[in-house]
């Protein structure tokens, strides 16, 4: 029996060649991705964090000259040691709190002061928040048992925070410890990172991406994070030392709010408000209450100066790309979702601005001009 010629099989030998190799490829990749997939949170998180400290090792490189990996421990352990200081204030804080909620709570004698007649003339919720603060000084008792389903909901949804937040912690300083193994291999990293985009974008715009994401990378920890942390502790110590109930709290509020680009004004204003109604108006409120108020939106004024700063693309951009990824893949979204749009910006308008040039126009051929026809009845 003679055997088929390729010409004559079903299925030409390098399209089955084409299909094995990338079955087995898949195979492969979606293996890799399992084995990876534990990790990839954290690898994410190191690298956002070698990319952003990279300029503080190189500042730390022109004024020690050690070797990269002494300068990437001492960066990390100065990190982690600076971060602990507010962490342990805020920790401490809560544990005050709750420990003085309990006391209280088991003692029996936990009484609202009434409000003052001003409360009433505020404007909009001035008569329902009177009512409402009279009822809860008059009969606290009632008043927890009709809003118990409520508050039992947000309890529960407060220590869920909490507990995600403590998580996030933990994987943050064990991202740290990665990103400072990134930072003392840094040149091998980046020759590496632009190989990839390299091969990804073409030779000639790789290293160009590479740079754009990591100027927007740092243009968000710089324009969202920081500016959410600085605000956090402007706001945090004014709050401890007014003596406000909670400070620690409504500190880590603030900085979880500034990252999801909410204003700080949802908190502050509140305690403004219960400031001048417990304490009544005077210099230390007064000051106060224009410091808490102006701190809260520091925000505002920082951030166009922070967020877009040495990006090649509108800020407006990377704002929507920040808030988008934030909603879309949750705090790690906040770095990628701006890289993403940013890349995805300058390949449009470099799309945009290859345009092929226009072929000239064609020739309309001339056709010979045909004479009429003959009348065969003329003479």
């Amino acid at each position: 029996m003679v055997p088929a010629s390729p010409a004559e099989h079903p299925w030409p030998r390098t399209l089955l060649d084409v299909l094995l190799r990338a079955g087995l490829l898949a195979i492969l990749a979606v293996a890799c991705y399992r084995v990876f997939q534990p990790f990839l949170d954290l690898m994410v998180w190191a690298v956002i964090l070698a990319v952003t400290l990279n300029p503080l090792q190189g500042w730390v490189r022109r004024h020690l000259h050690w070797r990269e990996g002494h300068m990437a421990t001492l960066i990390v352990v100065v990190i982690i040691a600076v971060l602990l200081v507010p962490v342990y204030f805020i920790s401490m804080s809560l544990a005050g709190s709750a420990h003085d909620a309990l006391d209280v709570a088991r003692s029996g004698h936990f009484h609202v002061p009434p409000p003052s007649d001003a409360v009433k003339d505020w404007p909009i919720v001035g008569e329902r928040l009177h009512a409402l603060w009279t009822q809860a000084a008059s009969d606290l008792t009632s008043l927890a048992r009709k809003f118990a389903p409520q508050l039992r909901t947000i309890s529960f949804a407060v220590l869920g925070k909490l507990a995600g937040v403590a998580l996030g912690l933990l994987l943050f300083f064990a991202a740290l410890a990665i990103a400072a193994i990134f930072l003392a291999y840094a040149e091998s990293s980046t020759r590496a990172a632009e190989r990839i985009a390299a091969r990804l974008f073409g030779a000639d715009r790789g290293h160009r991406i590479a740079v754009l994401c990591t100027a927007t990378i740092r243009a968000v920890a710089q324009g969202v994070v920081g500016i959410a942390f600085i605000q956090m502790l402007l706001v945090g110590v004014a709050f401890v030392l007014m003596g406000v109930p909670a400070a620690g709290l409504l500190a880590l509020l603030v900085l979880l709010l500034g990252i999801m680009q909410v204003p700080a004004t949802l908190v502050t204003v509140p305690v403004i408000i219960y400031v001048f109604a417990t304490k009544g108006f005077d210099v230390a409120t007064i000051v106060f209450g224009i410091y808490v108020f102006l701190a809260g939106l520091v925000d505002n004024v920082l951030k166009p100066l922070l967020l877009g700063r040495g990006v090649e693309v509108p800020m407006p951009v990377v704002l929507i790309g920040a808030l988008g990824g934030m909603v879309t893949m949750g705090i790690v979204g906040l770095f990628i979702g701006p890289v993403l749009l940013a890349v995805g910006y300058q390949l449009f308008w470099a799309w945009v601005d290859a345009m092929p040039p226009e072929s000239p126009p064609m020739a309309v051929a001339q056709q010979p001009v045909q004479p009429p026809p003959a009348d065969p009845g003329a003479p």
